[in-house]
């Protein structure tokens, strides 16, 4: 009873035996327990984005021209379906934040679900 008290409050010095074997088991819980115990946590695909926002990731740039990939919702475009639609709707929704830009490519992001729910906007400034 005396040595569950003690593994309990943790009150062995440290470098001991007792409290090398409480560190194992705690570190063994860390490691293990995932492979056996479902928590119930996914990783989620893409940021979820409110209303209105757009996220903006730096991939680099050459000379003076800076690149970034905004991610702007489909909501945002406002029913844009054609190629030239999506294009044009894009720019409206990049400019006001990023001045004259220029829109290299864009391609959907598509939930679990297969339906697009953003479009990743590879952008020059």
């Amino acid at each position: 009873m005396k040595l569950l008290r003690n593994y309990f409050f943790w009150s062995y010095e440290r470098g001991s035996f007792h409290y090398d074997v409480m560190v194992t088991l705690i570190l063994l819980f860390i490691f293990v327990s995932p492979h056996y115990i479902d928590f119930k946590d996914k990783p989620i695909t893409t940021v979820p984005l409110k209303a209105s926002e757009v996220l903006v990731k730096a991939v680099g740039g050459s000379g003076d021209a800076a690149r970034f990939i905004y991610e702007i919702r489909v909501e945002d475009l406002h029913g844009a379906t054609g190629d030239a639609e999506i294009r044009a709707a894009i720019l409206r929704v990049v400019e006001p934040m990023s001045g004259d830009v220029t829109l290299e490519q864009y391609k959907p992001v598509l939930d679990a679900k297969g339906k697009i729910v953003a479009y990743d906007a590879s952008i020059e400034r």
